[in-house]
């Protein structure tokens, strides 16, 4: 009688910052660890959020999929669970404010009565399927109600970290919980799967009081307005903000869609308490002088749509970018954002803003476990195999490193990027096969229509424009009936370029008749543009029969 084997397949977030997705396969039998998003990187032109690919690996498993288990609130750990929920009719688990913040997303789409959310609370166990019995335990975060899993699987003990830090003095809750973590490490731990982010980080990473201190000293010292930018689900850190603003007596303002919607339901379940008086109207602003001013906004990455991104620029509706405002990045910078910031920070100094990045100062620390961090938790749990997650290629690495030096074979780390499996067999822990996976693409309301092939054509065009040729011909012999219509954009300037334009319809006429005309006229039109220009545009032929 065959034995089924356990198997651990990345989808997401393994190589990458943002859309952490991991399935546990057992028989017939999956969970899936969190369903995130990321944001595009520069080169996904009209791409608004980036989803784990998912669809090759559930393809003909959507029925073994038994629950979906969450971590914490933020984009990149439910992100994607709108759309993976369409495709996947399973439970969803999640505490108290992760499934508040899922709900938002969900009401968005009109799916929250479909779905079967389900909280959770830490030192509490549930079953799943039947098969999976799990316990979820509290860690600290840059959010409030994160956890990690301990998951009891027919071959043994997975403990998956979550994102997390070992944070003493949290903004938010209690200090971890290591009489739990020492626990589990009494019993055994066949697996352990713990964050990288800050693998490559030495020491420990500060608390999150410490951005209190470093808040408290901007708002001493700021002459006028004060505007920070953080993420849309970062509650631990606004409420920081609310408490500092009433100390100095300001009013604060949310600018932001994204993070509008998430203050309103963390203010609804209990977890962000405004001081009275303090959170107000952005309208309300008008009335009151900028020294007694604080706005939080979206935009931490540079995106040019978010709040901060159109004050940047100068299409924000309300708030003009002035000599005496102070714009606080409170966020960490995203691997590929750099360009953007940069940008938008250089606008913002521009326009007469006193800028301070989060990087080098006390006004932002991150979420996530620095290298001391990450041996203790080694130590603690004692693993007899581990993954590294959650991180870029240098950050698995690093990881996996600092296990061997706690004393971990090298044979029993497994460094796994997204659409690799991993199983337990005779073996022990194997890498065995590869299936497709990588980037699922969201544009406007459609999902996976938008793949690498087009993305590549509207890099061509964002950097070389196009030449539109229509061509009218005889639909007997071929002949062009009426001279070509030669139309550009975002290649040269046509009032100043009428003579290559003329050139260019003769070119076009003399390749014609052709046995195939949309060919023959691409070709001609692109070696004689490249020849006259040494530019490469996308080049369109309209064929039109008469």
């Amino acid at each position: 009688m065959a034995v089924n084997k356990l198997k651990i397949i990345p989808l997401g977030g393994l190589g990458e910052i943002g859309k952490n997705m991991t399935a546990i396969e057992y028989g017939r039998n999956v969970l899936i660890i969190d369903a995130g998003g990321m944001f595009p990187e520069n080169d996904m032109y009209g791409i608004d959020l980036v989803l784990p690919d998912y669809t090759h690996y559930l393809e003909d498993k959507k029925d073994w999929v038994r629950g979906i288990i969450v971590t914490h609130g933020h984009e990149d750990h439910i992100g994607s669970l709108p759309y993976l929920l369409k495709e996947v009719d399973a439970p969803v688990y999640a505490t108290r404010l992760t499934i508040g913040l899922i709900e938002v997303k969900l009401n968005k789409r009109g799916m929250r009565e479909s779905a079967d959310l389900n909280i959770i609370e830490a030192g509490k166990s549930f079953n799943i399927g039947g098969l999976f019995e799990i316990e979820a335990f509290h860690v600290c975060h840059s959010i409030p109600d994160a956890v990690g899993f301990a998951i009891r699987t027919p071959v043994g003990l997975i403990i998956h970290s979550g994102d997390f830090k070992f944070d003493y003095t949290p903004a938010w809750g209690p200090p971890p919980d290591f009489a739990k973590l020492a626990q589990f490490g009494g019993e055994d731990v066949l697996l352990l799967m713990s964050d990288s982010t800050n693998a490559t980080n030495p020491g420990f990473t500060p608390s999150e009081r410490t951005v209190t201190d470093g808040l408290d000293q901007v708002f001493a010292e700021a002459p006028g307005r004060i505007i920070l930018a953080t993420f849309g689900s970062l509650i631990s850190r606004v409420q920081q903000i609310l408490d500092v603003a009433a100390r100095h007596g300001r009013v604060v303002a949310v600018d932001g869609r994204s993070l509008v919607e998430s203050v309103e339901r963390a203010q609804e379940l209990g977890y962000l308490k405004a001081p009275s008086g303090v959170l107000v109207n952005l309208k309300a602003l008008k009335k009151r002088p900028d020294n007694k001013v604080a706005i939080i906004a979206t935009g931490s990455q540079g995106e040019s749509a978010a709040a901060l991104g159109r004050m940047a620029f100068g299409q924000h509706r309300h708030i003009t970018i002035k000599k005496g405002d102070t714009v606080v990045y409170s966020s960490r910078v995203i691997p590929g954002n750099e360009i953007v910031i940069n940008r938008a920070v250089n606008r913002l100094f521009q326009q007469g803003a006193n800028v301070i990045l989060g990087k080098g100062t006390d006004v932002h620390v991150s979420g996530h476990a620095s290298q001391e961090e990450l041996k203790l938790l080694l130590s603690l749990v004692k693993p007899q195999y581990f993954i590294p997650v959650h991180g870029e290629l240098q950050h698995l690495h690093a990881h996996a490193k600092l296990a061997q030096r706690q004393g971990m074979l090298a044979e029993n780390i497994k460094i796994l990027e997204n659409g690799t499996v991993a199983e337990f067999g005779s073996k022990g822990l194997e890498i065995t096969e590869r299936i497709p996976g990588g980037y699922l693409f969201v544009d406007g309301n459609r999902v996976g229509d938008v793949g690498r092939v087009v993305l590549r054509d509207r890099e061509m065009l964002s950097e070389n424009g196009f030449v539109l040729a229509v061509v009218h011909i005889n639909h007997e012999d071929g002949r062009v009936t009426s001279r070509p219509e030669i139309i550009t954009r975002g290649f040269i300037y046509i009032r100043e370029s009428g003579d290559l334009l003329s050139k260019a319809e003769e070119v076009v006429m003399k390749v014609l008749p052709a046995k195939k005309p949309y060919d023959a006229v691409r070709k001609a039109l692109s070696d004689f543009v490249y020849r006259e220009t040494g530019r490469q545009p996308m080049v369109l032929p309209v064929i039109i029969e008469d």
